[in-house]
């Protein structure tokens, strides 16, 4: 079965329709064509030709990666780009300040990541020591923790902000920070068995 498109109806504030639509509808939607194409394909080739300096086999496994992780994270980015900022509450509020000491010097250190990489930002809870971190991507499939529950997404490719502030990264920081749903980011975080998490983690 095809993957097909998600639909996200979002009107950001300090985000035109423009670059909204053209960041959603023309570049997330083709990522869901291309990871199509690239697993029909895959389905086809004969894997007895593979080789790691240059076969097709590793070339559409490198590409799934890249695809498959540019279809998930603009969901994630979409999905969390549908409330009006503020701060987080309820569990994540708490464990936020237990890791940077108030939601201020996280906010820091979130915006200072978004100037610093090239591709993403995340939020994430690390399975492997139980706490939250902000992670640096540079492209969908570099750089890329293992064993993370991204809990807030944000997408710093140029694509994201250039029609509305061209070069200008830090405005269009300070517009995804006014938009954050952190409802849906708390419930992120409750798919995870958090007590189970911390006694694995202090092991």
């Amino acid at each position: 079965m095809p993957h097909q498109p998600k639909k996200f109806d979002i009107r950001p504030e300090g985000l035109s329709e423009a670059q909204i639509t053209n960041h959603r509808d023309i570049l997330y939607v083709g990522y869901v064509n291309k990871l199509n194409e690239i697993e029909e394909r895959q389905r086809k080739l004969d894997t007895s030709t593979a080789n790691q300096v240059f076969s097709d086999w590793r070339a559409v496994k490198i590409e799934e990666s890249f695809a498959l992780n540019g279809v998930i994270l603009h969901e994630y980015y979409f999905e969390n780009l549908t409330g009006k900022g503020g701060k987080p509450t309820a569990k994540l509020g708490e464990l936020i300040s237990r890791e940077w000491g108030s939601f201020e010097k996280w906010s820091e250190e979130f915006k200072a990541s978004g100037l610093a990489c090239r591709g993403w930002v995340i939020l994430a809870l690390s399975i492997y020591d139980g706490k939250l971190h902000n992670f640096c991507l540079d492209a969908h499939n570099e750089k890329v923790p293992i064993n993370i529950v991204p809990i807030l997404v944000m997408d710093v490719y140029e694509h994201a902000y250039f029609l509305d502030y061209g070069a200008k990264r830090a405005p269009y920081i300070d517009a995804f920070m006014k938009n954050i749903n952190w409802n849906i980011c708390q419930k992120r975080l409750e798919r995870v068995d958090l007590d189970q998490v911390m006694k694995e983690a202090a092991s």
